[in-house]
């Protein structure tokens, strides 16, 4: 329940702070795909931001992101992160998109976005 809760305070913070269409989001909650969007991109590295976890440049500090992940997604998305590693973007946000990107891509049904 903590954890719902901060998901959605993080989720309203960085909605409101990028202006991210919702509809984004629940492309990827549905595992519909991974928009190529500015905003959309702005919201991951918000989120990311939050979580203390990617700085200002937009590159994922991938041991603090592991750290972070719950004891039950660990197993599985640990070894996704260590393999993509950090993509490189054109800007920030674009980084922290290309990243989870890569995420998304290795397994669709075990991506979790807020």
């Amino acid at each position: 329940e903590e954890m719902e809760e901060l998901a959605k305070q993080l989720h309203d913070d960085c909605v409101g702070q990028t202006g991210v269409d919702e509809a984004h989001i629940g492309t990827v909650k549905d595992q519909k795909g991974f928009p190529d969007d500015e905003k959309f991109k702005c919201y991951l590295k918000c989120l990311m931001t939050e979580m203390a976890i990617v700085g200002d440049d937009g590159v994922v500090d991938v041991e603090a992101a592991v750290g972070v992940l719950p004891d039950e997604f660990k197993d599985k998305a640990e070894p996704i992160m260590r393999k993509c590693g950090v993509k490189p973007g054109a800007n920030p946000c674009d980084n922290v998109y290309q990243t989870h990107k890569c995420y998304y891509d290795a397994d669709p049904n075990s991506y979790m976005i807020v």
